[in-house]
């Protein structure tokens, strides 16, 4: 009885999960997708266009691009993959070849503009293509500049399959006057790899796992702030309840330059070199310097801005710069291109030219333990930086900082159709970092979906970043103007497809709604999409194929008139649609007691099961095992439900129901209540002494058994290994290991 009283719970969530995953079920049917693809294509509408062929082969093989062999995605066996050359006005037609042994993939043509079943998210726009199957993209280049292309399926975008592309102006575009002659140009896309699983890496992060933070050395511990004189920052961010800020979430083996740590590519003295720098990083932003001096931005997401000088440019995931090095009349030498990794655990390194080597200034050094490092975004937004003349803003700029966004400046003016109406929408950037789940206004996007679009108006969105990290946000299908205060002028406010909201601030963006369908809205650090942090910008069913250009690359302006929204509309979302279900267990043996926490995790619901036992100064080998199920409401919430069983004295098995909240200074309490009456009241705190060895305690009241408590001090020897010495009220002290699974 006590066993089926037990694992109630577990099928109860058994059955959420399994009732859940067969809604999935009900998204676009095959006889939807082969009507779309029925429409016609690109070659059809624009026959007098020129086709250029490409074919992609999606396959798994080994690699070592970090110095060990593991088990890696490739696009025509290669990471990246090719390099696709288009120029503006031609057709692209891609074939995708998904040769993986099982399992669905995808292809997003990242920062196009192109039909939406072309778009290439699984489900939501595109049909997933299957192990052994392949779907051929058709589109028209209707802009140049620097793209690229990845995965929309799950984690793959980190395993490798990514690449660039390239889009050359018309061949009776002029030429720009206001820059140098350009001598060579390269590509150079930017990435972060590591040996580990990809979804091993996402299993580290939803458990709350500290180890990468200290595996790379950026843990912070009361110790670390004491060292470096931000005890009070650190003591006042606990007392608010924020986790620590990082700037990364992931430790990497490796950063690449196409696929290398190092590159070389070639340079003469005296050349002006263009770089089309694609950070295609998974969750990593880049500082890019060089050693031949400040580099010169001609383009930001494929579209061209009037040249600024940058000595340290900060990238963020999904970001393309076009940039100009002009290297040195000097004796020949390797001048050194650097990408550091913004926590600063490694960079990559692409050298230009031969000879004695130049290596590239390296950015300012993170203090992670000082708030003023998470204000800054707040104090840029206050400056006049947009309005300074190119020399005095490169001699003012901050060793660490943010996109020069203030400073981009179109080429051309991109105002919207005057006479469009303007929706203005808030969306709060929200997240818990210890529970992993990145959400918009507090709900993740399989909780609430859709942001309703009416076609023909300017939908204008202010990004309001809540949490303590970065988020580099995207929009699929469409470019939007970058509304930044104090900017240089607002009638040439720069387009862009992914804009970088730094912590604890905000942005503005704007874009003309003349698409139709649905279009992903998310966070392009890789970990915070699959968590949750996404929208689809939803225009009502029922309106016909737009063939209004972007107004802000195209004139003149054209509109369509706005429909009803369908409020009610609920896209397929594929990967997207359903919370993700991770498992782990925490084992604690010791020589007095052992006490052990397993979880089976899916979105705001837990299934858990909680034991301890001890043997020493008592009669008999004593345990107390609770079974529940919890729901998680925010970081300060969260309540629970299941049945104890219990041996100890004065003890009963119950059902038992409650709730923990947390405290100022990250104390938890937890409340508990049992069918028989009985009643518990806990308090607990885990103090990070330094980056590995950490002090918790904990104190409860029971009605049935009284006060008892108990401290533990442990120290992290790897990912799954912790050392561990404990005093217990009830058994004493003793000491053993704690092991993670």
């Amino acid at each position: 009885m006590k066993l089926r009283t037990l694992l109630l719970p577990v099928a109860t969530l058994a059955a959420a999960n399994l009732a859940h995953a067969c809604k999935e079920c009900g998204g676009k049917g095959a006889a939807a997708w082969a009507a779309r693809e029925a429409e016609p294509k690109a070659s059809q509408l624009f026959p007098n266009a020129r086709i250029v062929d490409y074919t992609l082969d999606i396959a798994e093989t080994t690699l070592a691009p970090a110095g060990r062999p593991v088990r890696a995605l490739t696009l025509n066996g290669t990471v990246p993959g090719p390099v696709l050359r288009f120029r503006e006005g031609e057709i692209a037609r891609i074939r995708v070849r998904n040769r993986l042994p099982s399992g669905e993939t995808s292809t997003h043509w990242h920062g196009l503009l192109l039909p939406n079943l072309e778009d290439g998210v699984p489900y939501l726009t595109t049909p997933p293509i299957p192990a052994g199957g392949e779907r051929t993209f058709e589109f028209l280049l209707k802009h140049s500049g620097t793209y690229w292309y990845h995965s929309h399926t799950g984690l793959q975008e980190q395993r490798g399959i990514y690449g660039a592309i390239v889009v050359e102006p018309r061949a009776d575009a002029p030429a720009r006057a206001d820059i140098p002659r350009i001598d060579r140009e390269e590509v150079v896309v930017l990435s972060d790899w590591t040996n580990e699983n990809a979804d091993e890496v996402m299993r580290t992060l939803v458990r709350g796992s500290d180890w990468y933070a200290i595996r790379k050395n950026t843990a912070q511990s009361l110790l670390g702030a004491a060292q470096s004189g931000h005890l009070r920052d650190y003591l006042k961010r606990e007392k608010s309840r924020l986790p620590p800020m990082d700037v990364s979430d992931v430790a990497y083996d490796a950063f690449l330059a196409n696929g290398r740590p190092r590159q070389q590519l070639p340079a003469r003295p005296g050349e002006t070199i263009r770089l089309r720098v694609i950070n295609a990083g998974a969750s990593t932003y880049f500082y890019l310097t060089s050693a031949a001096g400040p580099l010169t931005i001609i383009a930001a997401d494929g579209m061209e801005v009037a040249p600024i000088r940058q000595q340290r440019l900060l990238i963020g995931m999904a970001e393309t710069y076009d940039v100009l090095v002009t290297i040195p009349s000097d004796a020949p030498a390797a001048w050194e291109v650097r990408a550091t990794s913004q926590d600063g655990s490694g960079h990559a390194s692409v050298m230009l030219g031969n000879g004695p080597e130049k290596p590239a200034p390296s950015p300012g050094r993170l203090n992670a333990y000082s708030m003023n490092v998470a204000l800054a975004a707040v104090l840029d937004q206050l400056d006049e930086t947009g309005t300074l003349p190119d020399a005095e803003a490169l001699a003012t700029e901050n060793p660490r900082p943010l996109p020069p966004y203030k400073r981009l400046r179109a080429i051309a003016p991109t105002s919207l159709p005057a006479d469009a109406p303007v929706r203005e929408v808030t969306l709060k950037l929200t997240g818990d970092m210890w529970r992993y789940l990145w959400s918009i206004d507090g709900r993740t996007i399989d909780e609430q979906s859709t942001v309703p679009v009416k076609k023909g108006e300017v939908l204008r969105l202010t990004l309001v970043n809540n949490t303590m990290m970065h988020h580099p946000m995207h929009l699929h299908g469409h470019f939007f103007r970058l509304l930044m205060p104090d900017a240089v002028d607002p009638v040439f406010a720069p387009l862009k497809h992914t804009v970088d909201v730094p912590p604890m601030s905000r942005r503005t963006i704007e874009f003309y709604a003349n698409e139709d369908r649905d279009w992903l809205f998310h966070c392009h650090l890789l970990y915070h999409m699959k968590a949750g942090m996404g929208r689809v910008m939803s225009y009502p069913a029922g309106d016909e194929m737009s063939t209004v250009e972007n107004p802000a690359l195209t004139a003149p302006f054209l509109s369509s008139q706005p429909s009803a929204l369908n409020s009610t509309y609920r896209p397929a979302l594929g990967d997207h649609a359903h919370p993700h279900t991770y498992a782990w267990l925490d084992a604690t043996v010791q020589s007095h007691l052992s006490m052990g926490y397993g979880t089976i995790q899916r979105g705001r619901k837990n299934l858990n099961l909680m034991w301890e036992t001890g043997w020493e100064r008592v009669a008999r080998r004593e345990y107390e095992i609770d079974a529940t199920v919890s729901h998680y409401f925010n970081p300060r919430w969260t309540a629970f439900a299941g049945y104890r069983l219990t041996n100890m004295m004065d003890g009963r098995d119950a059902v038992i129901v409650g709730a923990t909240y947390r405290l100022p200074y990250l104390v938890d309490v937890t409340a508990t209540l049992q069918h028989n009456g009985d009643a518990r009241l806990g308090i607990g705190r885990m103090l990070q002494l330094t980056s590995r060895v950490g002090l918790t305690a904990r104190a409860e009241y029971d009605t049935a058994m009284n006060f008892s408590w108990q401290a533990s001090l442990s120290y992290t020897v790897s990912k799954r290994i912790s050392l561990i010495a404990t005093h217990d009220s009830d058994y004493g002290a003793g000491a053993g290991v704690t092991l993670r699974f």
